[in-house]
């Protein structure tokens, strides 16, 4: 079969493939799904890198990563964390003592915002929150006191309400940036999770450091996802795909962006399969 010079270089040109976890890889039900997990053995085995770049703590990827059974990257944390294939920590950047400070004792005074802190190897959260089982198998939180936060190894705070009022966070959203903006990132993974890494981290800078340690550049990269927390990384990789299901702010971010379908039908594998194998 002869194939044209635009077919082959669709299938070589990209050398690393990097996607969000939840409203992206996972299915509505936070799993991988057994095709997601045939697809991406099948990347590995043609000698493409994978990564994770998720919102999510390292402790809980790397769960993941040992069920789909490849060596990938992992971006946890919105960027803030980057562990290689090895399990070896080789980027952090912590939010600012001052800054957690500040943020727990403005959002405290408000008792329908649950706070969460993924501190080190923790998940920190100020009340008992059930619910959370649903998205985590292996990986559980502790609980800590507003009135004596951590103030170090913090790679994020972030807040979810029970009533999942969009409305409401993004209310908090401008109040954080107007206090905290210039010395922190400040955005949604979900419509109903707002989250704040230290200014200049995010997924789409830790990306770069990932393929500049490869070798490679972001050109060569293959980005997917569907929040606010992965715009930087849409906009920075060679060629940046989003959800279907993203937010319309996600999709205003990035007009020119291609979109694909929903993680109910495995979107990202099947563009894959379909793309890269």
């Amino acid at each position: 079969m002869y194939l044209t010079p635009v077919f082959i270089a669709r299938i070589f040109m990209y050398k690393i493939v990097a996607s969000d976890l939840d409203g992206t890889l996972l299915t509505p039900d936070h799993k991988i799904a057994p095709f997601t997990k045939d697809v991406l053995n099948r990347l590995h085995q043609q000698g493409k890198d994978f990564v994770f770049a998720t919102g999510r703590h390292h402790i809980d990827v790397a769960g993941m990563r040992e069920h789909i059974g490849i060596p990938a990257y992992m971006i946890t944390s919105n960027g803030a964390r980057v562990h290689n294939c090895k399990g070896d920590l080789i980027f952090q950047q912590n939010v600012q003592a001052e800054v957690i400070a500040g943020v727990i004792a403005l959002t405290k005074t408000d008792p329908a915002l649950k706070i969460h802190i993924y501190r080190n190897d923790d998940w920190l959260l100020n009340m008992e929150d059930k619910s959370l089982s649903d998205f985590h198998d292996t990986f559980s939180y502790q609980l800590f006191d507003v009135e004596n936060p951590p103030l170090d190894g913090v790679a994020k705070i972030f807040f979810t309400r029970d009533d999942r009022d969009h409305d409401k966070l993004v209310e908090w959203e401008d109040r954080l940036n107007e206090h905290f903006g210039s010395r922190a990132n400040i955005a949604f993974s979900t419509p109903w999770c707002l989250e704040v890494m230290d200014a200049g981290v995010s997924k789409g800078h830790a990306l770069e450091a990932v393929a500049k340690e490869k070798g490679y550049a972001l050109q060569d990269c293959l980005a997917f996802g569907d929040g606010m927390n992965d715009a930087e990384m849409l906009a920075m990789a060679g060629k940046g795909l989003v959800m279907e299901t993203s937010h319309d702010k996600v999709k205003k971010a990035l007009p020119n962006n291609e979109v694909i379908g929903s993680c109910a039908d495995e979107a990202v594998a099947h563009y894959l399969a379909d793309n890269l194998l």
